[in-house]
């Protein structure tokens, strides 16, 4: 490194002293700096570009899901700052590390009508964990350290950094760029239980009849799945989730009951959360889908909750012993509580429970995954996609169609991140561009997309990027022409009173392969398993678009339609 360098020099810089190895985004007027001093410094950073900002953000999504490290998107002022924003939503409510850095007019200009300006500070900070627009070149590289500790200690979340056309000029001391490797991934600087808290616990656990545990997001995040595995197992405890904690077991262990709640859940599960005389809610909020509109847990049933954030403990339930701390090292204290005991554990026969509900739940579902029906049903996908897939795929669904039948039905093999969904806004256009960040952070996966003819419409274009980064991506369209999850409410809310749903019916597949990518139109289910071997194993991105039936006709996993 030379003495001084420009302040788009030290940007990459930064990024680079923080093990950054991708960046997703798109180019704009006020980002000629910033590339240009990625085209000129030797940082090993790899730049995709993505053909909406957007895309950039679900790409930095998907990959700090699956790799436990920062993702890195960046867009220019004006229309890129407010595009890139969904997907900082996303990621900061669904607690993942994500920094979005907008380069901006230049502070000189402010105030005096330039093309794009915006207030990015304030467009930026109810939405993310932490954020700043800089405005002094030498301000980079702390800026950066700050949003780094921001996005990967205590709850995790989204950061923003405005960087201002002007000082990307300005001179920054070569000798200011240096980073914490603590935090180059997250969980950083995890913070342990009380004690005490852990003993009371341990006291509330012991003394129930029928817990439940219910597993979010949060005992992913913190890598908690093993001291998870333990503590149901010795205590024979069932363990549901919410579809964003899919993966705190594998869902093929004895005690995982699966999903629950108002959508990917069923009657069968649900009787799990109905029946429980103590929920023990971890990495989770507790908030409406998971407890299907605060329907159960009912009052008077007793609840412990373990969380990272303070915040969330007994904020929607009255609870009896809240667990503040890092998800991970509470499990083990926990189990170290119960080690630390003479021994005589009580069991709570969860998994005969769980063996009795899951034998019940698919024997309707294998009768409806074996109709030869056309258009295909639902089911029929997801038990295909089960028997095709490997058992270390990493399947990515936008939350319509596809979303409440995986999550319901596909069995998942292995705990950890293998399923991903955006559940905290569920924006559509989501998975098609969050697989190939998934990709990029994890290549020797094979990675699927799943999503609906409405959902594909918002981002085929992206389709451009993933036949440039040659991504061997399986994408499979679920097309019943309509927005299916607002048809389906209309049948059910509104007496079947259809407005404004319905959309003309595309051929995706010949979308696809305008873009290069090899592409199925089936409507015979007696095709679709042939066809998705295919794709599965081709050395390149593939899309079968499925006829499939619509939402409103069919007998989704959602518990308002079910009744």
């Amino acid at each position: 490194m030379t003495n001084s360098l420009n302040g788009a020099e030290a940007m990459v810089r930064s990024l680079q002293a923080h093990g950054v190895k991708h960046i997703f985004g798109l180019c704009g007027d006020t980002t000629l700096p910033f590339y240009d001093a990625m085209l000129k410094l030797d940082h090993g950073i790899t730049h995709t570009l993505t053909r909406d900002e957007r895309s950039a953000a679900y790409m930095a999504d998907a990959y700090s899901r699956v790799t436990g490290r920062v993702g890195v998107c960046e867009g220019p002022s004006g229309g890129g700052a407010t595009y890139i924003l969904p997907g900082l939503i996303e990621a900061s409510e669904s607690s993942y590390a994500v920094l979005g850095i907008t380069t901006d007019v230049s502070v000189g200009s402010y105030g005096r009508y330039p093309l794009t300006e915006v207030d990015q500070e304030a467009l930026m900070r109810p939405l993310t964990k932490w954020n700043t627009v800089i405005k002094r070149a030498d301000h980079i590289p702390r800026m950066v350290r700050k949003a780094f500790r921001a996005m990967t200690t205590g709850r995790s979340g989204a950061a923003h950094l405005g960087l201002p056309y002007d000082i990307q000029y300005d001179a920054v001391p070569a000798d200011d760029i240096w980073a914490d490797p603590q935090l180059a991934s997250y969980p950083a600087y995890r913070t342990g239980p009380a004690p005490d808290a852990i003993e009371a616990a341990a006291e509330a656990i012991l003394s129930a009849k029928s817990p439940l545990i219910v597993c979010g997001g949060g005992v992913v995040i913190s890598g908690a799945m093993d001291a998870l595995d333990r503590l149901a197992s010795r205590l024979d405890i069932p363990v549901a989730t919410s579809i964003s904690g899919q993966g705190s077991l594998a869902e093929t262990h004895p005690n995982c009951v699966g999903v629950v709640g108002s959508n990917g859940g069923t009657d069968e599960t649900w009787e799990a959360m109905a029946g429980a005389d103590l929920v023990i809610f971890m990495g989770c909020r507790a908030g409406s889908t998971t407890t299907s509109r605060w329907e159960a847990p009912k009052p008077g049933t007793r609840i412990v909750h373990f969380d990272v954030d303070p915040m969330v403990i007994g904020a929607v339930l009255q609870t009896e012993v809240g667990v503040p701390g890092d998800l991970r090292l509470s499990l083990e204290a926990l189990n170290a509580e119960l080690d630390r005991r003479d021994g005589t554990e009580q069991k709570f026969g969860g998994a005969a429970h769980v063996a009795d509900i899951r034998r019940r739940k698919f024997e309707k579902f294998d009768a409806l995954a074996q109709s030869d029906s056309a258009p295909i049903r639902p089911e029929r996908v997801i038990a295909t996609l089960q028997r095709v897939l490997p058992d270390d795929a990493t399947v990515v669904s936008d939350p319509g169609t596809s979303c409440p039948y995986f999550s319901a039905y596909y069995t998942l093999p292995r705990a950890g991140r293998q399923f991903i969904t955006n559940r905290a806004h569920g924006a559509l256009g989501y998975s098609l561009s969050a697989a190939l960040g998934a990709w990029f952070g994890r290549p020797d996966s094979k990675v699927v997309a799943l999503m609906g003819d409405g959902s594909f419409g918002f981002t085929c274009g992206e389709l451009e990027t993933v036949t440039r980064a040659r991504a061997p991506i399986t994408y499979i369209v679920f097309s019943n022409s309509n927005f299916g999850w607002i048809k389906a409410s209309q049948h059910d809310d509104c007496g079947a009173r259809y407005y404004n749903v319905e959309f003309n019916r595309t051929d995706q597949a010949a979308v696809a392969a305008a873009y290069g990518v090899k592409s199925w139109r089936v409507e015979d289910p007696a095709q679709l398993e042939a066809v998705m071997k295919e794709a599965v194993a081709y050395d390149g991105p593939t899309l079968i678009d499925v006829i499939c039936q619509p939402l409103e006709e069919a007998q989704a996993p959602v518990r308002r339609w079910m009744g």
